[in-house]
């Protein structure tokens, strides 16, 4: 069997903008170069008009009836909205959800590390999966999973300047434990 290959889609799609001929309705609100408006007039007008100005007709809102368009230069419009584009995505903060691991005979320095460890994540501003996974014969002791569970949230609660949350709660799948904590500072 053959297989095709599909190219990824990208996440989100680019607002992209009619320019000139691409407006195809007849009438537009018009919006100057100066910032001033002028009103509802026939499409081939504001061409006319841009062309005049040596600028591009660009549909700014094409949602309204009729639709917005603006005299501008369209390279220098499309460039400022890259550059907002990319402002943004700088601001956005990048959440990752680190994964601690315990085990119900772990030992008590071991366990101290991974609080320890918990701390620094919590403190950078990651969310924290704690995982407890239950082997063999410990299946039959679920109470004391839990325990060691609620005994690490309990540390991370005590510890100063973290201001402790618990987003997804104690769940329990098969001999798998999990919970999902942050700091909501």
């Amino acid at each position: 069997m053959r297989r095709v290959y599909h190219r990824p889609r990208p996440d989100f799609e680019e607002k992209r903008f009619r320019v000139n001929q691409q407006i195809r309705v007849p009438e537009v609100f018009l919006i100057d170069e100066n910032g001033q408006s002028i009103g509802v007039v026939p499409t081939s007008k504001a061409l006319a008009m841009a062309i005049d100005a040596g600028l591009d007709v660009v549909e700014v809102n094409p949602k309204v009836q009729p639709p917005v368009v603006k005299i501008i230069d369209y390279g220098q419009f499309k460039y400022k909205k890259e550059k907002e584009a990319q402002k943004q995505k700088v601001k956005q903060k990048k959440v990752e959800i680190k994964g601690i691991r315990l085990s119900v005979r772990i030992s008590q320095h071991d366990f101290d590390v991974r609080v320890e460890q918990a701390k620094k994540f919590l403190e950078r501003g990651d969310k924290l999966k704690l995982e407890l996974i239950l082997k063999g014969r410990e299946r039959q002791h679920p109470a004391k999973a839990e325990e060691i569970m609620k005994k690490f949230y309990r540390l991370l609660k005590e510890t100063p300047g973290l201001n402790m949350g618990i987003e997804q709660g104690l769940t329990k799948q098969g001999g798998r434990f999990n919970i999902i904590l942050i700091n909501q500072s």
